[in-house]
């Protein structure tokens, strides 16, 4: 009995590693780890699976069983612990090595977790692999197998299989709904987790199934994707009506959902009215705020607010900070905030905040040094940081610095070409810009395309640069020449520079024309109201050049004008912009 005593004093106290292996060599001693199944698997899931445990250790010790000892238990230990891991496609392959091996066969669990590492490492294959040997076992009747399944589906990009495993289930509950839900929602498909939501909240369903805060978190997870405030008015107004509201993990998926919709004022009065506020509410607050450009206001509500009151700041709340000094330009409260983190210590994002700080106010050489003093290597996105720096200042030697180091580390991302091409391209080296075309040819790096879309009326309109696939496009394209008559009535000079070909300048200007933002903007213009709103989201940096023609397209029309790109929002008005022309 002192080895089931052990195991459970390791699992109701503080305990180390070093425990660990002492409770370890005791059960070998005592032959325990070859006689005892149940114990030798409890182990190997402590190992594996607690904090104080080692994933590499519980490996080795599952190695060290001679293969006709091992029991179904033993290898769901191992691959629930490699599935949670740094590195979950090992746990495919350790399943696929238990059925080679068989017996034992794998069982509910086994199943369930190798799907738990498909979803993870977004490998469809094996998820289909797996669904046809739930099938072939007959499992189909586990629901929380098939629940798993499902999600795994919805996490692999697969929402139809996703939605047909669901609509197969003989029996449903809210938990089934949830995890279908989420899985939409985090992953490619935030339309399908909101139609499934509409259809979950205007069903006749039994209790089991009545939606509860896990659905209403999901849901709003999904608006945060696609930026449409209107759904996220919905389901809060749905959460009030079910008397869900008051959850402190709805408020907060509602706070972030607000925020990345452009409904910031919406966000901070869901923030102020929460009564118990958990570290998560601040982060998701002052994350608002970064975005947002509000950065003295988050420095505010950090150090007036946040630090006087009972819950500590993490490391995503310095993250969030640094960001909101980042995209305010308040570089020495920035570098205050950095150096004075306080039980926090500071990662490689931290640092790249920081890195982003300063090359944005152009100290690109005190960005480098700190990369320099980094106690930890630097890694792809920070060395992405350092290029887009150099690019924003035309530092040509600090750009091909960091291409060469990004190409050491392996990194083929289509944004690393573009950047440095972009440099060169500014100082009109065409040779260049035409080199690093033919290398990213050479490797089969394709550029993403840039695109933008808006709601109206509930439904939302994708435009891609120069797109002329839209039902209404004669319509835009007559609509934007008068915005843009309009616009350099008002002083707009075409900003050809951000056009980084060697083109000419009336081919130049064209182009710029017909940018998906512009598109999108024109097209708000003619399909609603006067003076109504416009949102646009882009999935890329807007260009200067559209960053100038928003401005004045905000004053020439009267027009409040929300552009949500991939690093902030930027909110146009009167001919101004909330970023200030930081960004």
């Amino acid at each position: 009995m002192a080895a089931e005593a052990h195991l459970g004093w390791l699992l109701c106290r503080g305990a180390t590693f070093s425990h660990i292996k002492q409770l370890h060599a005791h059960l070998i001693t005592t032959g325990l780890f070859r006689r005892s199944p149940p114990l030798r698997t409890a182990f190997l899931e402590l190992c594996a699976l607690s904090p104080f445990g080692d994933l590499a250790h519980a490996l080795a010790a599952f190695r060290s069983i001679p293969h006709p000892a091992t029991t179904t238990n033993d290898w769901n230990a191992v691959i629930r612990g490699i599935a949670a891991g740094p590195d979950p496609s090992g746990a495919l392959a350790h399943f696929a090595r238990m059925l080679s091996l068989a017996p034992p066969r794998p069982d509910a669990l086994t199943l369930s977790f190798a799907l738990r590492a498909t979803s993870r490492s977004s490998a469809l294959p094996a998820a289909l692999q797996l669904h046809a040997l739930t099938l072939r076992f007959g499992l189909v009747a586990d629901d929380r197998l098939v629940t798993t399944l499902l999600d795994a589906y919805a996490k692999c990009s697969a929402p139809e299989a996703a939605l047909q495993v669901f609509d197969e289930m003989p029996l449903r509950d809210v938990a089934t709904w949830n995890a279908l839900l989420a899985g939409l929602a985090l992953g490619p498909h935030p339309h399908t987790a909101l139609a499934l939501f509409h259809r979950m909240v205007f069903s006749s369903l039994p209790d089991r199934e009545t939606p509860n805060e896990i659905t209403v978190v999901a849901a709003a997870s999904a608006c945060a994707q696609l930026g449409s405030a209107r759904d996220a008015t919905a389901i809060h107004d749905f959460a009030r009506r079910r008397g869900l509201d008051a959850d402190v993990r709805v408020r907060n998926a509602l706070v972030d959902a607000y925020a990345k919709c452009g409904a910031l004022d919406r966000a901070l009065d869901v923030f102020r009215s929460t009564r118990s506020k958990t570290l998560v509410s601040w982060n998701a607050a002052l994350m608002a705020l970064a975005m947002h450009g509000r950065g003295a206001l988050a420095l505010r509500l950090f150090e007036t607010e946040m630090l006087r009151s009972t819950v500590a700041p993490d490391a995503v709340t310095y993250l969030a900070v640094l960001c909101g000094c980042v995209h305010a330009g308040l570089v020495e409260d920035g570098l205050r905030i950095f150096y004075s983190m306080r039980g926090v210590r500071p990662t490689a994002k931290h640092y790249g905040a920081v890195v982003d700080l300063l090359g944005r106010a152009g100290r690109l050489s005190e960005a480098r040094d700190l990369v320099d003093a980094m106690p930890m290597a630097p890694d792809a996105v920070l060395w992405q940081t350092l290029l887009g720096a150099a690019r924003s200042h035309g530092d040509v030697a600090l750009a091909e610095q960091a291409a060469r180091k990004l190409a050491e580390m392996g990194s083929k991302g289509c944004g690393d070409y573009v950047l440095l091409s972009n440099v060169y391209a500014a100082k009109a080296r065409w040779g260049d810009v035409g080199r690093i075309r033919d290398t990213m040819q050479g490797n089969d790096v394709r550029k993403v395309p840039g695109f933008s879309y808006t709601e109206v009326d509930g439904a939302l309109h994708r435009f891609l640069n120069g797109d002329r696939e839209h039902e209404q496009w004669r319509k835009i394209y007559r609509t934007l020449e008068e915005v843009e008559a309009r616009i350099r009535a008002l002083g707009h000079v075409p900003e050809t520079a951000h056009v980084l070909h060697d083109i000419e300048e009336e081919d130049k200007e064209r182009a710029l024309y017909q940018h998906s933002e512009k598109l999108a903007m024109a097209f708000g213009i003619a399909a609603t109201p006067a003076r109504a709103p416009i949102q646009v989201i882009k999935n890329l940096r807007i260009c200067g050049d559209c960053h100038a023609a928003a401005k004045l397209i905000s004053r020439a029309y009267g027009r409040v004008i929300t552009v949500r790109d991939r690093a902030r929002f930027h909110r146009f008005e009167g001919g101004e912009c909330s970023c200030g022309d930081y960004w």
